[in-house]
């Protein structure tokens, strides 16, 4: 298996995995969501809530809130020496105290470790009005996507086959193909039209019905993948990435203990 990195940022990858099947790439996907353990808000005590929002819906909305997450810091509670009950290695407590008029912010609730915080600063919570006031504790865990959706670090992850364009000698240059291409595919050289950006099509056809000589060809690399990823902030995408891959190879190697205990 070959490895490509396109774009990698600190929320943001996009890469090509070759070489490969479409049950690796969708291992890979999925590992993602359910199998990477990332902190959420899991309970929440409220003392005062004067605000025209439910307790229920305001617990709701904490519970969605990403949260930067150390797992080499904190364990899951069903791991962890407290058996579950809750402790300093397996969760976090927030406070959040608010008066009206205001909007309350992710920036507002205070961590019991100051690493440990919301992703963002500005995410709404609520606005209070005139008089309103909230005062709360939350306490987040980690947990497995599988679980619960709020416990997935990343926005859902996609891949798709790698596009191969090709543009044979039928070709005499009219340019139809370039114009209509929404993705920005193909381009002129010195007079000739090319492949420029192949990665970049959607296989919409728009250029085969450009096309009155039939000169192009569309089709796609089964063994080739484009990936883009992209995290809530709790983690980097490398992060994700590698981890998720992690998870896929002990798997796999558990697998293997099990067959070969045969």
């Amino acid at each position: 298996m070959k490895l490509e990195i396109l774009e990698l940022g600190n929320r943001k990858a996009k890469f090509i995995i070759s070489e490969t099947t479409p049950a690796f790439a969708n291992a890979i996907r999925r590992s993602m969501l359910a199998d990477v353990p990332k902190m959420a808000i899991d309970y929440v005590d409220i003392y005062d809530n004067t605000s025209v929002m439910f307790d229920e819906m305001l617990a709701h909305r904490m519970g969605l809130i990403p949260i930067r997450t150390n797992l080499e810091m904190y364990r899951l509670r069903e791991e962890c020496d407290c058996k579950g009950e809750g402790c300093a290695l397996c969760q976090v407590t927030y406070t959040l105290s608010a008066e009206g008029p205001c909007m309350v912010h992710s920036r507002d609730m205070k961590s019991s470790d100051p690493e440990t915080v919301p992703a963002d600063d500005n995410i709404p919570i609520i606005e209070l009005k005139d008089g309103q006031k909230l005062v709360l504790t939350a306490v987040a865990r980690l947990g497995r996507g599988k679980e619960h959706a709020k416990f997935q670090p990343v926005c859902p992850p996609g891949y798709k086959y790698v596009p191969v364009v090709e543009i044979n000698d039928k070709c005499d240059s009219c340019k139809q193909c370039v114009e209509q291409c929404p993705r920005g595919v193909f381009a002129v050289d010195k007079g000739k039209v090319v492949v420029d950006n192949p990665l970049n099509c959607s296989m919409c056809e728009l250029c085969l019905e450009a096309c009155d000589l039939g000169a192009i060809k569309l089709s796609t690399d089964n063994s080739a993948f484009i990936f883009t990823v992209e995290t809530d902030g709790s983690f980097s995408a490398q992060e994700i990435i590698t981890r998720a891959a992690d998870s896929v190879r002990a798997k796999a190697a558990g697998l293997n203990e099990v067959l070969e205990s045969f």
